[in-house]
């Protein structure tokens, strides 16, 4: 089937603030629904997930903020950078989600953008709440610990 092509799954865009900025708890990976430009862009690379956050709309899951770059080889039928792009997950996953998402202050947030080994785009995500001042500080001085523990071996 697919002899002769080889499938780049190096592409590994992630959002290296979420886990800073937010305490994650549960996580899933969900394909994505793209346009053949937009796929084409994530597998050279030219994508950003840092500003991007899942919403529900009519018990549908999508992804704003995610910003994929126009594709340099595409005419006119380039798509929109900024769009808003559906997630695609079972029932089950959804509700659960749905249900966590209800809680105040806990939002979705994208962690990684992948291709799998099937050549399919992937995003991996977390449901989350935000980190206040302190708890950031305790991070950045646990971190400090570590490497100072590490160092002197």
């Amino acid at each position: 089937m697919n002899q002769g092509k080889k499938i780049n799954s190096q592409v590994q865009i992630r959002n290296k603030r979420a886990k800073f900025e937010f305490q994650l708890n549960d996580y899933f990976i969900a394909g994505l629904v793209l346009t053949g430009t937009e796929i084409k862009s994530i597998r050279q690379g030219k994508a950003t997930i840092q500003d991007a956050y899942c919403v529900f709309e009519k018990k549908e899951l999508w992804v704003q903020g995610m910003h994929i770059s126009a594709y340099d080889p595409g005419s006119h039928n380039n798509h929109e950078p900024t769009r808003k792009r559906k997630l695609l997950l079972n029932k089950s996953e959804l509700k659960k989600l749905l249900k966590i998402s209800k809680d105040v202050g806990v939002t979705i947030i994208p962690l990684r953008l992948f291709i799998n080994a099937r050549g399919k785009a992937k995003l991996e995500f977390a449901t989350g709440k935000g980190k206040k001042l302190y708890d950031k500080r305790q991070d950045i001085r646990k971190k400090d610990e570590q490497r100072e523990i590490g160092g002197s071996r």
